[in-house]
C-alpha cells in the first residue's frame, strides 16, 4: 500500500473512530520526529496532519472515548513527562496535563472501562543510569490531569498492559534490573481500578519483554514472542483470567520481538513484522 511520508521507528499507530490511522512521532534519520500522518485505507495513502507539540518516540498513544488521542511521555530531548491530545476534527495536537510522577518512556498505557487511562512502569534517567519504574498514574480526560495510583509490585519497562473483559488490567512481563544489567521478567499482576491497586497473578511460563499481549474473543490473552532467556522467542502462551494462570499454546513459525499483534474480525490474531537478531522482519502469520 502507500508509503509513509517519513521513515520512522518507535512510533505509534492508532485507529481513529473515522477509520483512519494516526501515525505519530518516532525516530527518523538520527532525530526524533514531531510529525504525524494519517493513513486512509480506502485510498491506500498517507497524508500529513498537524505535528506534535514535542518530538518524541517510545511514547504511547491511546484513543479516548471522545475520539481524541492521548500521547504520553516517551523520549526526545531526554525522557519526557509531557502529554498532548490529537483532535481528529481539527487535525491538531495541543498540550494537556503532564505526567505527575515525572518522565517515562517504554511504558504502557491502556484505557479503562470508566474512560480514564492507566499509565504504568517504563524507564527514566537517574543520574548516569537508566532505571525501571514501578509507579503508575491515571489520566482523567474530563480534568485533563494525571494523578498517582497504586504502584506495580515490580518495576518494569517494555511490558504489556491489557484490559480484560471484567475491567481489570493484566500487566505481563517486561524487564527489570539487576545491578547494571537488565533482566527479563516472568511476573504478572492485575490492576483493579476500583481499589487502585496491583496484585500478583500467575507468572508467565517464559520471562519476556518487547512481546505482545492480545485479548481474544474467549476472554483469554495471547502473549507471543519477545525477548527473554534467548534474544528472540517463538513461544506463545495464554492467560486465563478465571484461573489466573498462563499455559503454553502453539509457537510462532518465526521467532520475533518488537512486532505487532492485531485481533481480526474473524477472531484470528495477525502477527506482523518485528525483528530477529537485530534484522527487521517483513513476514506475518496468523494465530
Amino acid at each position: 500500500t502507500g508509503s509513509l511520508l517519513e521513515g520512522r521507528s518507535s512510533h505509534t499507530a492508532t485507529l481513529l473512530n473515522n477509520g483512519k490511522v494516526l501515525v505519530a512521532g518516532g525516530l527518523g534519520t538520527g532525530t526524533y520526529l514531531a510529525s504525524a500522518e494519517l493513513y486512509d485505507s480506502a485510498a491506500g495513502t498517507f497524508t500529513a496532519t498537524g505535528s506534535m507539540v514535542t518530538a518524541r518516540g517510545l511514547h504511547t498513544a491511546t484513543l479516548l472515548p471522545s475520539g481524541k488521542v492521548l500521547i504520553t511521555g516517551g523520549y526526545g530531548a531526554g525522557y519526557l513527562a509531557t502529554a498532548e491530545l490529537y483532535d481528529p476534527v481539527a487535525g491538531t495536537f495541543t498540550a494537556t496535563g503532564s505526567l505527575t510522577l515525572g518522565p517515562r518512556s517504554s511504558h504502557a498505557a491502556v484505557p479503562l472501562s470508566g474512560g480514564k487511562v492507566l499509565v504504568s512502569g517504563g524507564l527514566r534517567a537517574a543520574g548516569d543510569q537508566t532505571v525501571e519504574l514501578a509507579s503508575a498514574e491515571l489520566y482523567d480526560p474530563a480534568a485533563g490531569t494525571f494523578t498517582a495510583t497504586g504502584s506495580l509490585g515490580a518495576a518494569r519497562g517494555a511490558h504489556t498492559a491489557t484490559l480484560l473483559s471484567g475491567g481489570k488490567v493484566l500487566i505481563a512481563g517486561g524487564y527489570g534490573r539487576s545491578g547494571f544489567s537488565t533482566v527479563p521478567l516472568a511476573g504478572a499482576e492485575l490492576y483493579d481500578p476500583a481499589a487502585g491497586t496491583f496484585t500478583a497473578t500467575g507468572s508467565l511460563a517464559t520471562a519476556r519483554y518487547s512481546h505482545t499481549a492480545t485479548l481474544l474473543n474467549s476472554g483469554q490473552v495471547l502473549v507471543a514472542g519477545g525477548s527473554g532467556p534467548s534474544p528472540d522467542l517463538a513461544s506463545a502462551e495464554l492467560y486465563d483470567p478465571v484461573a489466573g494462570t498462563f499455559t503454553a499454546t502453539g509457537s510462532m513459525a518465526t521467532a520475533r520481538n518488537s512486532h505487532t499483534a492485531t485481533l481480526l474480525n474473524s477472531g484470528n490474531v495477525l502477527i506482523a513484522g518485528g525483528k530477529i537478531a537485530a534484522a527487521a522482519l517483513a513476514d506475518a502469520e496468523l494465530y
